[in-house]
Protein backbone atom coordinates (compact mmCIF):
# COMPACT_ATOMS: atom_id res chain seq x y z
CA UNK A 1 0.00 0.00 0.00
CA UNK A 2 0.98 3.42 -0.78
CA UNK A 3 2.04 5.83 2.20
CA UNK A 4 -1.05 8.37 2.30
CA UNK A 5 0.91 11.55 1.33
CA UNK A 6 2.90 9.93 -1.54
CA UNK A 7 -1.02 8.54 -2.89
CA UNK A 8 -2.31 12.63 -2.18
CA UNK A 9 0.31 13.86 -3.86
CA UNK A 10 0.17 11.15 -7.22
CA UNK A 11 -3.47 12.16 -7.20
CA UNK A 12 -3.09 15.52 -6.86
CA UNK A 13 -0.19 16.32 -9.49
CA UNK A 14 -2.70 14.66 -11.24
CA UNK A 15 -5.76 17.17 -10.78
CA UNK A 16 -3.21 19.73 -11.38
CA UNK A 17 -1.51 18.31 -14.96
CA UNK A 18 -5.11 18.43 -16.18
CA UNK A 19 -6.04 21.87 -14.81
CA UNK A 20 -2.64 23.43 -16.42
CA UNK A 21 -3.87 21.38 -19.62
CA UNK A 22 -7.43 23.14 -19.33
CA UNK A 23 -6.01 26.54 -18.28
CA UNK A 24 -4.34 26.19 -21.98
CA UNK A 25 -7.44 25.56 -23.65
CA UNK A 26 -9.36 27.38 -22.46
CA UNK A 27 -7.84 30.21 -20.43
CA UNK A 28 -8.79 31.26 -16.88
CA UNK A 29 -12.27 31.79 -18.22
CA UNK A 30 -13.81 30.61 -14.91
CA UNK A 31 -12.80 33.39 -13.42
CA UNK A 32 -15.69 35.23 -13.95
CA UNK A 33 -17.71 32.46 -12.00
CA UNK A 34 -19.78 33.16 -8.82
CA UNK A 35 -19.13 30.87 -6.10
CA UNK A 36 -22.93 29.73 -6.58
CA UNK A 37 -21.97 28.61 -10.24
CA UNK A 38 -18.96 26.41 -8.92
CA UNK A 39 -21.03 25.38 -6.41
CA UNK A 40 -23.49 23.78 -8.68
CA UNK A 41 -21.01 22.74 -10.95
CA UNK A 42 -19.11 20.29 -8.27
CA UNK A 43 -23.00 19.38 -7.14
CA UNK A 44 -23.62 18.23 -11.08
CA UNK A 45 -20.45 16.30 -11.01
CA UNK A 46 -21.47 14.69 -7.36
CA UNK A 47 -24.95 13.96 -8.61
CA UNK A 48 -22.87 12.08 -11.37
CA UNK A 49 -20.95 10.33 -9.32
CA UNK A 50 -23.47 9.11 -7.23
CA UNK A 51 -25.84 8.18 -10.58
CA UNK A 52 -22.92 5.74 -11.91
CA UNK A 53 -22.67 4.15 -7.89
CA UNK A 54 -26.81 3.53 -8.50
CA UNK A 55 -27.58 2.68 -12.00
CA UNK A 56 -26.31 -0.71 -13.56
CA UNK A 57 -25.47 1.05 -17.13
CA UNK A 58 -24.60 4.27 -17.85
CA UNK A 59 -24.51 5.89 -21.48
CA UNK A 60 -21.52 8.40 -21.03
CA UNK A 61 -18.00 6.46 -21.01
CA UNK A 62 -16.47 8.98 -18.55
CA UNK A 63 -15.95 7.05 -15.17
CA UNK A 64 -16.06 8.32 -11.17
CA UNK A 65 -12.27 9.28 -11.27
CA UNK A 66 -12.75 12.01 -14.12
CA UNK A 67 -15.87 13.34 -11.99
CA UNK A 68 -13.61 13.44 -8.85
CA UNK A 69 -10.50 15.34 -10.75
CA UNK A 70 -13.60 17.74 -11.46
CA UNK A 71 -14.96 17.84 -8.04
CA UNK A 72 -10.97 18.55 -6.96
CA UNK A 73 -10.32 21.27 -9.75
CA UNK A 74 -13.25 22.93 -9.47
CA UNK A 75 -12.59 23.21 -5.35
CA UNK A 76 -9.65 24.53 -5.86
CA UNK A 77 -10.91 27.42 -8.39
CA UNK A 78 -13.90 28.12 -5.67
CA UNK A 79 -10.95 28.97 -3.12
CA UNK A 80 -9.03 31.19 -5.41
CA UNK A 81 -12.99 32.76 -5.92
CA UNK A 82 -13.12 32.91 -2.21
CA UNK A 83 -9.46 34.35 -2.14
CA UNK A 84 -9.24 37.23 -4.81
CA UNK A 85 -13.42 38.03 -5.44
CA UNK A 86 -14.94 37.15 -9.30
CA UNK A 87 -13.49 39.16 -11.79
CA UNK A 88 -15.59 40.46 -14.96
CA UNK A 89 -12.84 39.15 -17.36
CA UNK A 90 -10.14 36.51 -16.73
CA UNK A 91 -7.16 38.61 -15.62
CA UNK A 92 -4.68 36.10 -14.58
CA UNK A 93 -1.69 34.96 -16.19
CA UNK A 94 -0.89 31.37 -16.08
CA UNK A 95 2.24 31.45 -13.78
CA UNK A 96 -0.53 33.39 -11.15
CA UNK A 97 -2.95 31.13 -12.05
CA UNK A 98 -1.01 28.24 -10.78
CA UNK A 99 0.61 29.85 -7.92
CA UNK A 100 -2.93 30.05 -6.42
CA UNK A 101 -3.21 26.28 -6.95
CA UNK A 102 -0.73 25.44 -5.63
CA UNK A 103 -1.49 27.77 -2.29
CA UNK A 104 -4.55 26.59 -2.00
CA UNK A 105 -4.01 23.02 -2.58
CA UNK A 106 -0.69 23.02 0.06
CA UNK A 107 -2.99 24.37 2.77
CA UNK A 108 -5.88 21.61 1.96
CA UNK A 109 -3.08 19.28 2.13
CA UNK A 110 -2.10 20.66 5.32
CA UNK A 111 -5.38 20.32 6.42
CA UNK A 112 -5.89 16.51 5.60
CA UNK A 113 -2.61 15.64 7.20
CA UNK A 114 -3.77 16.78 10.61
CA UNK A 115 -7.14 15.12 10.38
CA UNK A 116 -5.87 12.20 8.88
CA UNK A 117 -3.76 12.30 12.47
CA UNK A 118 -5.98 13.24 14.53
CA UNK A 119 -8.85 10.37 13.11
CA UNK A 120 -6.13 7.55 12.55
CA UNK A 121 -7.38 7.39 8.75
CA UNK A 122 -10.88 6.34 9.44
CA UNK A 123 -11.33 7.44 5.42
CA UNK A 124 -9.83 3.97 4.60
CA UNK A 125 -12.36 2.10 6.00
CA UNK A 126 -15.23 3.85 4.47
CA UNK A 127 -17.04 2.86 1.12
CA UNK A 128 -16.44 5.56 -1.97
CA UNK A 129 -19.84 5.70 -2.08
CA UNK A 130 -20.04 7.29 1.83
CA UNK A 131 -17.27 9.68 0.60
CA UNK A 132 -19.72 10.52 -2.25
CA UNK A 133 -22.18 11.05 -0.27
CA UNK A 134 -20.30 13.15 2.59
CA UNK A 135 -19.42 15.03 -0.49
CA UNK A 136 -22.93 16.32 -1.18
CA UNK A 137 -23.51 16.71 2.55
CA UNK A 138 -21.19 18.94 2.32
CA UNK A 139 -22.61 20.91 -1.38
CA UNK A 140 -25.66 21.17 0.82
CA UNK A 141 -24.03 23.11 3.65
CA UNK A 142 -22.34 25.73 1.41
CA UNK A 143 -25.22 26.29 -0.51
CA UNK A 144 -26.98 26.77 2.72
CA UNK A 145 -24.05 29.22 3.92
CA UNK A 146 -24.39 31.02 -0.04
CA UNK A 147 -28.47 31.07 0.47
CA UNK A 148 -26.98 33.08 4.12
CA UNK A 149 -24.54 35.81 2.43
CA UNK A 150 -21.88 33.54 3.74
CA UNK A 151 -23.26 34.17 7.17
CA UNK A 152 -22.73 31.58 9.56
CA UNK A 153 -23.78 31.47 13.64
CA UNK A 154 -21.18 28.65 14.76
CA UNK A 155 -20.12 26.36 11.54
CA UNK A 156 -17.04 26.40 9.69
CA UNK A 157 -17.03 28.43 5.89
CA UNK A 158 -17.01 28.01 2.51
CA UNK A 159 -13.06 27.40 2.68
CA UNK A 160 -13.46 24.27 5.22
CA UNK A 161 -16.28 22.63 3.26
CA UNK A 162 -14.22 23.12 -0.08
CA UNK A 163 -11.06 21.82 1.27
CA UNK A 164 -12.92 18.72 2.94
CA UNK A 165 -14.77 17.87 -0.49
CA UNK A 166 -11.10 18.38 -2.33
CA UNK A 167 -9.85 15.90 0.51
CA UNK A 168 -12.94 13.28 0.36
CA UNK A 169 -12.49 13.71 -3.56
CA UNK A 170 -8.95 12.67 -3.24
CA UNK A 171 -9.62 9.82 -0.62
CA UNK A 172 -12.31 8.12 -2.98
CA UNK A 173 -9.45 8.39 -5.67
CA UNK A 174 -6.92 6.98 -3.67
CA UNK A 175 -9.61 3.89 -2.74
CA UNK A 176 -10.45 3.57 -6.49
CA UNK A 177 -6.55 3.63 -7.40
CA UNK A 178 -5.81 0.71 -5.03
Amino acid sequence: MIPTLAHYEQITASCRALFEKKMIDYGVAWRILRLPSLTDQIFIKAQRIRSIQSLAEQKVEEGQESEFMGIINYCIMALVQLEKGVADQPDLTPKETLALYDKHLDQTKSLMLAKNHDYGEAWRDMRVSSLTDLILQKLLRVKQIEDNQGKTLVSEGLDANYQDMINYAVFALIHLDS
